[in-house]
């Protein structure tokens, strides 16, 4: 069957996206990939049609349990035989599911990149070798990307100790230039076709500024979407709890996510949220990866995040439908004091200062955001976007932007 019939058969599009084909082609041709597509250009396609192309199994590398399941259960939905295997699985659910994967029962099984440690699962692979091995998240590899993972540095390990050399794709939404070729350097692919869409999101409108009185700001803003879907970010548990007990007060359907709740709470949050029993999620970082909902109209950072990158990934999470959305940022020096501060307890604490210079660099310029972000990332963008808060004359941008301006 042709990938064309498979992504009818089973996924029901009758045609890929613009750089989907491609993508899927260079895997099917055998040589490594490396693939970036912006939040909500359908990653995910580009490697389950290659997948149920092979004889035998694919393994997909995640980074998130909510993220795996949460893609198990879209493609279980149209009959795809796919599982995961995950911490929180008892012993005797964990072997029979390897038991079935070393039958052939399952076509993808989605695993942390912290399971490749384990020996007993390292002997499984290499009597059940994959055909194909999928990197999701990829950016997790490198040290100057936003969400760095160690254990994503045992993957080039685990793929060389297989018997025969698999399919090998790594996908990433954010990758700059230097992340990029850590990628490939801390995956050990060989010559890899790297196929980078555009990062633009044509439909999000971008706006940064020094707020005096962010809470008279986000409450003002918020009066204007409608009832409208999104998320507020901030940068410790401190704020959360502040910005969720401010809309609580008046009456938005909102709740808070941030590590301090437990698993079954952030889970409880995620899930109405998703169904739409939530109007706003007020949550750290910790909130991300794995958010599926397209109708997400607005996401507000209350704080300066990071760098650029968690920015970007994380306002990317507004518009996935399509539809116009709004990125919205505050910032002030005692936020770049709290970032610092922040900065310094990470693990690389350069590298993290490193990053948040480059963001508060964003926070100082006057010219087009969106023409800033995409130059950060590799593009050469020199004309005004006319939809940021920096070069619109829309009446309706300018509607928006005036919140900023306290």
């Amino acid at each position: 069957m042709q990938p064309e019939q498979l992504l009818k058969a089973r996924f029901g599009y009758d045609a890929f996206r613009p750089g989907q084909r491609e993508i899927v082609a260079a895997i099917l041709s055998g040589r490594d990939c490396l693939a970036l597509l912006p939040t909500g250009g359908g990653k995910s396609v580009c490697f389950q049609v290659p997948a149920l192309m092979q004889n035998g199994v694919t393994f997909v590398i995640s980074p998130l349990i909510s993220l795996m399941e949460d893609q198990v259960a879209h493609l279980q939905r149209n009959g795809i035989p796919a599982v995961c295997l995950n911490s929180s699985m008892s012993k005797h659910t964990y072997n029979r599911t390897l038991y079935e994967v070393g039958a052939g029962a399952f076509k993808l099984l989605y695993l942390s990149p912290e399971r490749l440690q384990n020996e007993a699962f390292l002997r499984f692979a290499r009597q059940n070798p994959p055909d194909f091995v999928v990197v999701d998240e990829a950016h997790c590899v490198s040290q100057w990307g936003h969400d760095f993972r160690p254990s994503y540095l045992q993957i080039r390990d685990f793929v060389e100790a297989l018997p025969k050399r698999p399919l090998y794709a790594a996908f990433t939404a954010t990758a700059t230039p230097a992340v990029r070729q850590d990628i490939i350097r801390g995956l050990g692919m060989k010559e890899p076709e790297v196929i980078c869409r555009s990062f633009d999101r044509p439909n999000l409108f971008f706006a940064k500024r020094a707020v005096a009185d962010k809470d008279r700001a986000l409450l003002d803003f918020l009066e204007k979407q409608q009832q409208r879907n999104g998320i507020v970010y901030c940068a410790t548990h401190q704020y959360t709890e502040h910005v969720f007990r401010l809309l609580q007060q008046r009456r938005y359907r909102v709740a808070r996510y941030h590590a301090g709740l437990t698993t079954g709470e952030r889970q409880a949050v995620q899930n109405a949220f998703l169904t739409g029993c939530l109007q706003i999620v007020v949550a750290t970082s910790a909130f991300g990866m794995g958010i599926d909902k397209e109708d997400i109209s607005f996401v507000v950072h209350y704080n300066l995040p990071q760098s650029l990158e968690e920015y970007y990934q994380e306002a990317g999470r507004a518009g996935r439908n399509g539809v116009e959305a709004y990125c919205l940022l505050f910032y002030s020096r005692d936020d770049l004091a709290v970032a610092e501060a922040l900065a310094r307890r990470q693990a690389e604490p350069e590298r993290a200062q490193g990053l948040l210079r480059e963001l508060w660099k964003y926070c100082q310029y006057d010219g087009c955001l969106r023409n800033y972000i995409l130059r950060y990332f590799g593009e050469d963008r020199n004309e005004p976007c006319g939809k940021c808060g920096a070069c619109s004359s829309s009446s309706l941008w300018q509607q928006i932007y005036k919140y900023f301006t306290i």
